[in-house]
């Protein structure tokens, strides 16, 4: 399935009724069917206000910031190896790989951002600008391994295009979340390049949806075809204030 939207939240809305429309039903590893297709999704402008998708935030406004800083900020590394297998931010920003250097017990861990930010300054249009996120040797024996693969990054025209590559991408309840993190990463070597942000592309081999909410999917499938989404629409500054008001309630201001 294809489609194309100029903010993240009518690509995300749009993929949701393509996948319900044309997927397939396939049986799943965790013993449950799912409407399941692979997607390319095409976001034309994805910094575009409104920015959110209220029901794209399975956890919330703030569930949706912790995402991001979790990404981008590595807020919950201190899990892995405890109750994690991983986590993004480390596998991006400071990557283990399986061989030591020269048979000693130092391991340099690879910013992969670092690396593209670089390698773009130096060629632009370099199809080089690659980061990668499986690990075989780690993730082929675990039961919950990494949905994202790879990020590919590209400066076109001035603006950093940022391509995701998926393995399996839940439709409903993380595809959404997943995106607007991935933006965040797109701004991020956008930044430190100096051009603006450009298109966003989201290729999900298995874009699916899960039986247990096909109820919640139908529903919002009908309110999409009524024309009633549009009131989900918010903008991002609707999760700086939602963690504002987390702060507030936890020293008690509430």
């Amino acid at each position: 399935m294809y489609v194309k939207g100029r903010t993240l939240p009518e690509a995300w809305e749009l993929s949701i009724y393509e996948l319900w429309r044309v997927g397939n039903k396939v049986w799943c590893e965790y013993n449950e069917w799912t409407i399941d297709a692979p997607a390319l999704i095409v976001v034309e402008d994805p910094l575009a206000e409104p920015r959110v998708h209220l029901k794209g935030c399975v956890a919330g406004l703030r569930g949706l910031k912790e995402y991001v800083k979790e990404v981008l900020e590595g807020v919950n590394d201190w899990r892995i190896g405890r109750d994690w297998h991983y986590t993004y931010h480390e596998r991006i920003f400071s990557y283990l790989p399986p061989v030591f250097k020269n048979d000693e017990e130092e391991v340099r861990r690879l910013n992969q951002m670092e690396y593209v930010i670089k390698k773009l300054k130096e060629a632009p249009y370099s199809r080089r600008a690659v980061v990668v996120i499986w690990q075989p040797w780690k993730d082929e024996a675990t039961d919950y391994p990494p949905c994202l693969v790879y990020l590919w990054f590209r400066v076109i025209d001035g603006y950093v295009e940022l391509h995701t590559h998926l393995r399996s991408n839940d439709a409903l309840k993380a595809a959404f979340m997943n995106m607007y993190a991935y933006v965040e990463l797109q701004k991020l070597v956008a930044d430190g390049l100096g051009y603006g942000v450009g298109r966003y592309i989201h290729v999900a081999d298995s874009y699916h949806i899960y039986e247990r909410d096909w109820k919640w999917a139908e529903k919002f499938v009908e309110q999409i075809d009524r024309g009633l989404t549009r009131r989900y629409y918010l903008p991002s500054t609707a999760l700086e204030r939602a963690e504002r008001r987390g702060r507030a309630e936890a020293l008690g201001e509430f």
